[in-house]
């Protein structure tokens, strides 16, 4: 079983900076693509960035956060990241993490897990 745990949301001022963690575990042979994606109220779920596994590692990041939001991955830890720059109210969502793995019970194929989303506030 592979579990994502994110942390790090907090209540953060316009301006500030925030760093997103989302920890794997469970029986885990290899993560392979991953991104964080966030949900406003009453809307659907949006990517913020992302890495292909399938494109050599190609980094996206929506419109929005392109130049703010840097994601990243310590794969001793497995884990992920996303540093959160120059926070806009318009950032405050609800974030989640979401990772292709190939765990003991899916191997040889993958699987895609989610966290269970961490609450970012961005307001004076």
């Amino acid at each position: 079983q592979v579990q994502l745990v994110e942390s790090g949301g907090d209540l953060v001022q316009p301006g500030g900076s925030l760093t997103l963690s989302c920890a794997a575990s469970g029986t885990i042979i290899e993560i392979h693509g991953f991104g964080w994606y966030r949900q406003y109220p009453g809307k659907q779920r949006e990517l913020v960035a992302q890495v292909k596994s399938d494109s050599g590692g190609v980094t996206v990041y929506a419109d929005s956060v392109e130049g703010r939001f840097t994601i990243s991955r310590d794969n001793a830890r497995n884990t992920m990241y996303l540093l959160m720059n120059n926070l806009e109210p318009e950032d405050t969502a609800v974030y989640y993490c979401s990772a292709e793995i190939t765990d003991r019970k899916t191997w040889p194929t993958r699987a895609t897990y989610w966290g269970q989303g961490t609450q970012v506030t961005v307001s004076e």
